[in-house]
């Protein structure tokens, strides 16, 4: 509904506006010339061209920022296994430790220990 009510006042805008300019006028393009072309229609295609160019600069920031993001995700995911991996470790050498712990008063297992 909001939407609605936005295009009923953007076209009504833009009636107002037609509805005052549509004195001729020539639009220069480089080497092109366009003649007789209600000022109008040029003030409606400068938005327009302008509203394109900005959705194609925000398509291309959105684009470079979802393949940073992506990065990102790939260096936390890899950073994650490592941690999995050195917790396994840990746990690994706790339990060593504790049966080394627990079997200190067996002679040791190396004939040329001390």
């Amino acid at each position: 509904m909001l939407i609605l009510i936005l295009l009923l006042v953007v076209g009504s805008a833009l009636v107002y506006i037609s509805k005052f300019n549509f004195v001729p006028v020539s639009v220069n393009l480089g080497m092109y010339v366009i003649s007789d072309i209600p000022l109008f229609y040029v003030i409606v295609g400068s938005l327009v061209i302008g509203l394109v160019l900005s959705y194609v600069v925000y398509l291309v920031h959105s684009i470079s920022t979802s393949l940073a993001l992506r990065g990102k995700d790939n260096k936390i995911k890899k950073n994650k296994e490592e941690v999995l991996e050195l917790t396994k470790r840990v746990h690994q050498l706790e339990l060593e430790n504790e049966k080394l712990k627990h079997n200190s008063d067996a002679e040791p297992e190396d004939k040329n220990a001390l």
